[in-house]
């Protein structure tokens, strides 16, 4: 079987983490017999330059007609004052590709812990999943810019919360049994259903799973406080979007993670969480461990094929205790660096597996 994957390489170091995404694709779909058809199109600011919209029809038809897809980066001050923003068509592809739920997993190497702003003893042994609902809340609601007022509305239906919530408690399900909520039940008419939701369905379908609930706030000082008492955190798009930024930090980079975002069928999008940092962009400055956990993700999660995913996270596991990290972790290893050390990681896993 052939697997197409569209890649939209997008802005700032977009395009360096997408070559290093694709080439150990191609590595570890040589070691494990897979077939990969990729398409690159141009997304986000790129498109805007090149075709006046951050997502063309054709781009968008591309991405529907893929297996998978994977996003670089998006956005950058070149088109901060644009009449449509490069941000606008990640929240139009998300939509368009139903991927309703973003997974962001966090865990800490062992040789990472003295990376974290963190105490070291904080952070060992951190192994977190954070679902994020990702097409409803405030970032889609209606927006008004009145005179000199503006307003953002946050709407979520029961449905919406369910479906979130329904993969949160099965991911809970795989891992340590630990579900906690996070909401602002206090003060927000949606947190307010959002936790009535998520309380009737852990009583009446998950029994099995410990479910608790959180304030946002609360979250974010226990985040720090203690982060190895979490195990899969579900919220809404905005809490989510801030929580797992906060919770990058905690293995020492906001360059290691990346996210799986997912619906009811294919394809998902896959994307590292880091933006397009255009301070470094084009100066092989970039850290693609993000980006390439990211297409360990579009493997396992995406396409079904976690050997491959395996292999992927052994190469960067085994560069990490070796300390071959790039400049934001303390190492010296450019982006292309650490992506020909990557290639070194995967060619033995090949000549240890011939």
């Amino acid at each position: 079987m052939t697997y197409t994957i569209a890649l939209l390489p997008g802005d700032g170091i977009g395009p360096e983490i997408t070559r290093v995404v694709r080439s150990a694709l191609e590595a570890v779909a040589r070691l494990r017999g897979l077939s990969l058809d990729f398409t690159e199109h141009a997304f986000g600011g790129a498109s805007i330059d090149a075709y006046g919209e951050p997502l063309t029809g054709s781009t968008l038809a591309a991405c529907q007609a893929a297996d998978a897809v994977f996003l670089g980066a998006v956005g950058g001050p070149k088109w901060d004052h644009a009449p449509v923003r490069p941000e606008a068509g990640l929240l139009g592809l998300r939509k368009a590709l139903g991927v309703y739920a973003n997974l962001r997993p966090v865990s800490v190497h062992p040789a990472l812990a003295n990376r974290s702003p963190l105490r070291a003893e904080l952070v060992e042994g951190v192994d977190m999943l954070i679902v994020r609902e990702l097409t409803g809340g405030i970032y889609f609601g209606e927006k008004t810019r009145p005179d000199d007022a503006a307003s953002d509305l946050c709407a979520y239906s029961r449905e919406e919360v369910e479906r979130i919530a329904d993969i949160a408690f099965r991911q809970a399900r795989m891992r340590r049994g630990k579900l906690t909520s996070v909401d602002k039940a206090n003060v927000l008419e949606t947190s307010r259903l959002w936790r009535e939701v998520v309380t009737q369905m852990g009583a009446e379908r998950y029994s099995d799973i410990e479910l608790d609930h959180m304030y946002i706030d609360a979250a974010a000082m226990h985040l720090l406080r203690s982060p190895g008492d979490f195990d899969v955190i579900v919220t809404d798009n905005m809490f989510g979007d801030i929580l797992s930024d906060e919770a990058s930090m905690l293995p020492g980079s906001i360059g290691l993670l990346g996210s799986a975002s997912v619906g009811a069928a294919r394809p998902g999008l896959f994307e590292p969480i880091h933006g397009s940092a255009p301070d470094i962009a084009g100066q092989d400055k970039a850290n693609p461990f993000g980006a390439i956990e990211s297409a360990a993700q579009m493997l396992e999660t995406g396409l079904g094929e976690s050997a491959a995913a395996a292999d992927l996270r052994h190469a960067m596991n085994a560069m990490h205790a070796r300390r071959q990290w790039t400049a934001d972790l303390g190492g010296s290893l450019s982006c292309s660096g650490a992506a020909a050390a990557l290639m070194h990681e995967l060619e033995g896993v090949e000549a240890g597996a011939a």
